[in-house]
């Protein structure tokens, strides 16, 4: 078959149907331009995870689809305008705004792509020497990623023609409706704020208050709720504007953790009683794991029903939780040695029952 019959079946006779092959150049290229494109990213991630620096990784990690889709919108515009301008139909009018918002969308895109790459990048110690918290990390990204998101509606509004100034009345106008309608949701928003700014706690800290039943680990702070983890593994969703109304305990800031105890010997070795208490406080400023800076108290405290009781109030170095029950458990151990060392014995609940004698039962 020859070029011309080819051209006669494809009904291509008359010269001014080779925009057909203007479209299908354009298509190509941009398969070509986004199949080479690929293939440089391809070679960009092979070169950047062999450096040290993360930052690269990231912007192209963000940059990778948003640039390919990118080709695509352009190069479908171009073909669709090259269509238009040949047939003479009214497509131009719907492909120029429609390119114009992928363009703005495949931008925010790739800005909120890159924001939550820094934001991972910030607050992993793998990637980072001085990883940045993780609660003003998202705090700052969130407010970066409602920027972008409000900017590009608003561009893509303009774009299509709508005026600005007149959006930004409406949206004052109608915020005040809203503002009524969802008081509670601008609590809760308002409360979260709060939460960023005061930092009482963030994600990892282990949080009770004593006003409600609420105590576990901060797993996320978010605009509108927090999600707390249970000791028994549940988790519990806390609207923040609950925050705002009820008194909050951070166990996890604390500097020390406090051996507060009091134990009993009977009266019977009351002798031996300053000579224990001796020997226990000695044992308390001696151990390693005490701090002797802080409140150090060892006394005889009460009278009780059945026993002499003496207190001891120290506070341990460490704050971890398994660590300072280890800690305690030594020094209850090395009080019972101490006790049984001086020949005494830890009371418990006794009553004693005085008999009247025999001469007096017989009066009786």
């Amino acid at each position: 078959m020859t070029m011309k019959q080819l051209w006669d079946q494809l009904g291509l006779q008359n010269p001014e149907q080779f925009w057909i092959v203007e479209v299908f150049t354009v298509v190509f290229v941009t398969l070509l331009a986004s199949f080479l494109l690929g293939r440089l990213f391809n070679r960009l991630a092979c070169k950047f995870t062999r450096t040290r620096n993360v930052w690269d990784d990231i912007l192209l990690l963000a940059l990778r689809r948003p640039a390919i889709l990118m080709v695509w919108a352009l190069g479908v515009s171009w073909a669709a305008r090259t269509i238009d301008q040949r047939t003479e139909t009214t497509l131009l009018a719907i492909i120029e705004p429609a390119r114009d918002v992928s363009v703005i969308l495949l931008l925010a895109w790739f800005l909120l792509r890159l924001i939550r790459g820094v934001e991972s990048g910030l607050v992993d110690p793998a990637r980072v020497s001085k990883p940045m918290d993780e609660t003003t990390a998202q705090a700052i990204s969130k407010l970066l990623r409602a920027s972008v998101i409000i900017t590009s509606v608003l561009v893509v509004l303009q774009s299509m023609g709508f005026s600005i100034s007149g959006v930004l009345a409406f949206g004052g106008i109608g915020g005040i409706a809203v503002g009524f309608a969802a008081k509670d949701l601008l609590a809760n928003f308002f409360g979260g704020l709060m939460v960023y700014l005061d930092r009482p706690f963030v994600v990892g800290d282990w949080i009770r208050s004593p006003d409600q039943e609420i105590e576990g680990t901060v797993e996320y702070i978010g605009w509108r709720q927090t999600r707390i983890r249970t000791f028994d593994k549940r988790p519990l969703y806390v609207p923040n504007a609950t925050f705002a109304s009820i008194s909050v305990e951070n166990p996890s800031r604390m500097t020390h953790r406090r051996i507060y105890e009091t134990l009993g010997v009977r009266y019977e070795d009351a002798a031996a009683v300053q000579g224990i208490i001796d020997e226990v406080r000695a044992m308390l400023q001696q151990h390693p794991a005490i701090d002797t800076r802080q409140t150090l108290i060892v006394n005889l405290n009460a009278f009780g029903a059945s026993s002499l009781d003496f207190f001891i109030y120290s506070f341990t170095k460490t704050t971890n939780w398994i660590e300072f029950h280890a800690i305690k458990q030594d020094v209850m151990l090395k009080i019972m040695q101490i006790i049984a060392n001086r020949g005494a014995e830890i009371a418990y609940p006794t009553q004693t029952l005085h008999l009247a004698d025999a001469a007096q039962l017989s009066r009786a």
